[in-house]
């Protein structure tokens, strides 16, 4: 067999073997090969295995890399985002360093609000620039597939805007995108407090974008103070009606009963789940939903973690990590600080880091059948660390440990940078 790109003397974290993300104890499995190689063709995977078996079957390839022992990996999947977006609110540190609440910024018509002026006022260029930048942030780190929501619009102009955007996006650099429409994100000032008011101007709008194809998922953020959880169930179960698949965000701040609903409604994620309580995590558990959790949020904002081991070790649940890349509440598009603070915060082992950030995360944004490991008849999405050693991702936080990355089969990142004919 003639390949385009073999990798060999690696490492190699498949993550392979059997169907649908990993739960509790199993995430610690991601199916070493060591020494292994990877090899593709076209885009698409066809060897993966030990070195023994390179010369067995007469791999030959156009271009041989030789990993000398590091550690190669799928694409890291960042499953949860705010990407297209204009603006920052910098001001806003003073105010949570003074211990204002993240719902009392809200209120005074800081955070989301506060993004939401300016994302109306700003251009598609505009928008595509800055999200471009970021995207360009998160390749060189390693993530190749990224779920963009929606949100700061509350309008229809606004959320279409973002939405086109995003898919702009996908046919003009090489990380793959994922859309989510999220348009009740917070109640507008000019609702009047009405938010079923709102909710039927944003089930329009969700017909629309279904109606252009520019969301496969829809999202609301179940919360007190912003949409109850008969008004969320409401919303969702006519936003599935319409073809949509679920995301809930569910009990960041108090214990509504979003991961509840989330278990009702068949969400694929229930995600923030840090005040979830323990019935609603286990019938999250019980029904299949992924929880995606935001370590970084609850670092950023000062909040008590979301109770990972509770999740794993009690319920054996399924565990997805993301960054919550938006410029309020967790302005970062590193995944891999995301992967330090999940050691640190969650107690998380570097197995069920890197399963939370590969498998799992591609079952979150509905990609499992095609990303998310290394197995032959998959995407070529693949990355070459600098190190051979999985727990010195985390270990070694605030840098970048990425020498290569491939998209679809494509060289896109060499020696930590993007190429820039990746990202023209």
């Amino acid at each position: 067999m003639k390949l385009d790109v073999l990798i060999t003397n690696a490492r190699v974290a498949t993550l392979a073997g059997g169907s649908g993300p990993r739960r509790g104890r199993a995430m610690r499995d991601v199916g070493w090969v060591t020494p292994g190689a990877v090899g593709w063709k076209d885009g698409v995977i066809r060897f993966v295995g030990p070195m023994a078996d390179v010369a067995r079957h007469g791999l030959e390839a156009d271009a041989v890399v030789d990993a000398g022992g590091r550690l190669v990996t799928p694409g890291l999947v960042d499953p949860h985002t705010h990407l297209v977006h204009a603006g920052s609110r910098e001001n806003e540190l003073a105010l949570k360093l003074d211990g204002v609440p993240y719902l009392e910024i809200l209120r005074q018509g800081g955070g989301i609000l506060s993004t939401v002026r300016a994302t109306r006022a700003a251009d598609e260029p505009a928008l595509m620039a800055q999200a471009r930048t970021s995207l360009r942030r998160m390749l060189a780190q390693g993530v190749t597939t990224v779920e963009a929501k929606s949100g700061y619009g509350l309008d229809e102009a606004t959320e279409l805007k973002q939405l086109r955007v995003a898919q702009q996006l996908c046919s003009s650099q090489p990380v793959e995108l994922v859309s989510t429409f999220l348009g009740p994100h917070a109640l507008p000032p000019e609702a009047g407090g009405d938010a079923g008011a709102f909710l039927d101007q944003m089930l329009a709008v969700a017909a629309q974008v279904r109606r252009e194809g520019l969301a496969e998922f829809a999202d609301i953020f179940c919360e007190a103070g912003v949409f109850s959880v008969e008004q969320s169930r409401r919303y969702l179960a006519r936003c599935r009606e319409l073809g949509f698949q679920l995301k809930i965000h569910a009990d960041e701040v108090e214990p509504l009963g979003g991961a509840e609903l989330a278990a009702e409604l068949g969400a694929v994620t229930a995600d923030h789940v840090i005040a979830a309580s323990d019935n609603g995590l286990r019938a999250c558990v019980e029904a299949g939903v992924i929880l995606v959790l935001l370590p970084g949020t609850s670092w950023n904002l000062g909040a008590a973690p979301a109770r990972a081991r509770f999740i794993l070790d009690d319920l054996g649940g399924a565990v997805a990590l993301a960054t919550d890349y938006n410029p309020g509440s967790c302005p970062t598009e590193s995944l891999q600080l995301i992967m330090a603070f999940a050691a640190n915060l969650y107690r998380m082992t570097p197995e069920e880091i890197l399963t939370a950030v590969t498998r799992n995360a591609a079952y979150a944004v509905g990609r499992g059948h095609r990303i998310g490991t290394l197995e032959a008849g998959k995407q070529a999405d693949v990355i070459l660390w600098q190190t051979d050693s999985l727990a010195y991702i985390p270990y070694h936080f605030g840098v970048n440990h990425v020498d290569q990355v491939y998209k679809r089969g494509v060289l896109v990142v060499a020696n930590g940078q993007v190429l820039e004919e990746a990202s023209a």
